[in-house]
């Protein structure tokens, strides 16, 4: 009924979060230069980058649970928006849903982005120990 709103919410948040962190790293950031060409200081995908990878993933699963919400007349286009909200019982089942699958589809989307950063740092780990002729 409404589960798409806890995934959003999330990604909400999130994008507030990247922004914030965006700011920070771009002022942290050194560049070095050699002849005055920049050089690549390290290997490792900046957190901003993979909080995006979380927003991407959010945003979308929300769009398209809004949409198949949309395709079966549970969101509608006149107030109160959700079907479920215009009946005090239908509302609390709503409720119930967002509680129920709405927060296990927002942590299973989150542990699955936490499972890509896992992998991603093992990655990075890996290109920081080759030699520099085999990293280009």
């Amino acid at each position: 009924m409404a589960c798409f709103l806890v995934s959003a919410a999330e990604a909400v948040v999130t994008t507030v979060v990247t922004h914030v962190v965006e700011k920070k790293e771009k002022a942290e950031e050194i560049k070095v230069s050699v002849d005055h060409k920049e050089v690549p200081t390290e290997v490792k995908v900046p957190f901003s980058k993979k909080l995006k990878w979380l927003n991407n993933m959010l945003w979308g699963g929300s769009a398209l649970l809004a949409f198949e919400h949309v395709w079966h007349g549970e969101v509608v286009p006149w107030f109160p928006f959700l079907t479920a909200a215009s009946n005090p019982e239908d509302a609390a089942e709503m409720l119930h849903e967002m509680s129920t699958v709405g927060v296990a589809m927002a942590v299973l989307v989150t542990l699955v982005w936490t499972g890509m950063l896992v992998v991603s740092s093992v990655l990075e780990k890996r290109a920081a120990k080759l030699p520099e002729t085999e990293k280009a």
